[in-house]
């Protein structure tokens, strides 16, 4: 059964057949095969019952408060401020790369929303400034991978729904170790820099004057941060519930600012609902796919089948990530996780892993599948706003950046409390 599974999910995929047809292709057939009853009578009331899941509402406003922010010019402003405070460390703008993705990442939820919004600001000056354009390019798609870690994220939302893990609790625990995933991108950076000089570019200088004048560009991601985090912790609103704040805000720093005009939010919108769609396409056809596998027994059988190899907790965690680690190479992260996640999370949390913590584990895995071959989509993302080029270019970047991601996932693993820490002050 799970042979057959792996077999048809594969084959449609090298069809190039879309996700969501793929999920809920699979899905039918698994039902045909191996039910007596035809599950896909089901399908109607399984679409229904999520589709009224009211933290999905979250999925379309954070999608949306992505592109106010870029439409309106706050990330190119934010860019630009951060520019201004890291030519003193070695690599320069490529600090300053890692950093707009972080503080972007703590607004937008999406990391091809955030790869795709700094990459758009930052990729015309790697050639200005003589930097190596395949580490720069690097830190273009490593950085975007934060927008599922850093709160608030679509990703960390789409894990609670699926595990009825508490999303604030979720948020919280990806602070600190997005934080800390930041830090070892930047230093990655800073050693490959130091050992190779030329990788650094040419230095560039700012005053204390336009350092400072510059400050009021952060405050509108810093605002809206709070607006979306703070509205979550001061108990005045729900995961969605904030979202919409953060909209509110963006919105009015916008019309503030006199940028807020109606071809900007014509055209925020149609990226909203080309993005949202596609989720949402996506999470359904796999619901149904989840629902066949437990109907027919599959999860169970998984569960059974790594029970018995008598596997202990640390090889147990080995075995899921190295299966991460293989699946991402071949699947978009979302499929990847709607479709494997109600199946391992059970067999997980039954070797007593914290769901939370897990929760952080796969959003790190899930941030390797983005920027590995051949299907990672960060590095396709970058591909496509430098319009020129090899993607070998953009691969081989990106590659120093996979160790900190690993680097990472070893910390939590030792000290689950980097990640678990938050949560405990908040009960």
């Amino acid at each position: 059964m799970l042979l057959v599974t792996i077999l048809v999910l594969l084959g449609l995929l090298a069809l190039a057949v879309p996700v969501a047809a793929v999920l809920g292709v699979l899905g039918y057939t698994l039902s045909s095969l191996y039910s007596p009853l035809p599950l896909s009578l089901a399908m109607g009331e399984v679409v229904w019952s999520t589709s009224n899941n009211f933290l999905l509402v979250a999925m379309p406003f954070f999608v949306l408060l992505g592109e106010i922010m870029l439409r309106t010019g706050m990330a190119e402003r934010m860019y630009a401020a951060l520019v201004l405070w890291m030519p003193w460390l070695p690599g320069g703008l490529m600090h300053a790369n890692i950093a707009s993705c972080a503080l972007f990442a703590a607004t937008s939820g999406s990391s091809v929303a955030t790869a795709a919004t700094i990459g758009t600001v930052a990729i015309d000056e790697v050639e200005k400034r003589g930097y190596s354009e395949r580490l720069f390019l690097g830190t273009i798609v490593a950085g975007g991978t934060l927008g599922i870690l850093i709160p608030p994220s679509i990703n960390m939302i789409v894990y609670g729904v699926l595990t009825e893990t508490s999303i604030p609790r979720l948020y919280l625990a990806g602070f600190l170790p997005g934080i800390l995933l930041a830090a070892l991108f930047s230093l990655t950076v800073l050693v490959l820099c130091l050992i190779r000089p030329g990788l650094g570019g040419t230095r560039t200088f700012a005053t204390w004057g336009q350092r400072f004048r510059c400050l009021p560009d952060l405050l509108p991601p810093i605002i809206i941060f709070l607006a979306v985090i703070g509205s979550i912790y001061a108990g005045f609103a729900t995961a969605t519930e904030s979202a919409a704040l953060g909209v509110i805000a963006a919105l009015a720093i916008a019309a503030v600012k006199r940028q807020l005009t109606g071809r900007v939010l014509l055209t925020a919108f149609e990226g909203t609902i080309r993005t949202t769609a596609m989720i949402m396409a996506i999470i359904l056809a796999a619901y149904f796919l989840n629902f066949v596998i437990t109907a027919i027994g599959l999860t169970g059988h998984i569960n059974s089948m790594i029970t018995s190899l008598g596997l202990t907790d640390l090889q147990l965690l080995a075995v899921v990530v190295l299966f991460y680690l293989v699946l991402g190479m071949f699947m978009e992260t979302l499929s990847m996780m709607v479709a494997t996640v109600p199946i391992i999370t059970p067999v997980v949390i039954a070797a007593g892993f914290d769901p939370v913590w897990f929760g952080v584990i796969i959003m790190l895995l899930l941030e390797l599948a983005m920027i590995t071959p051949p299907v990672g989509i960060n590095l396709y993302v970058v591909q496509g706003l430098r319009k020129r080029g090899r993607i070998d270019d953009v691969i081989i970047g990106a590659a120093p950046f996979i160790a900190a991601i690993v680097i990472t996932i070893a910390i939590l693993t030792i000290w689950p409390q980097v990640a678990l820490w938050l949560p405990s002050q908040a009960r």
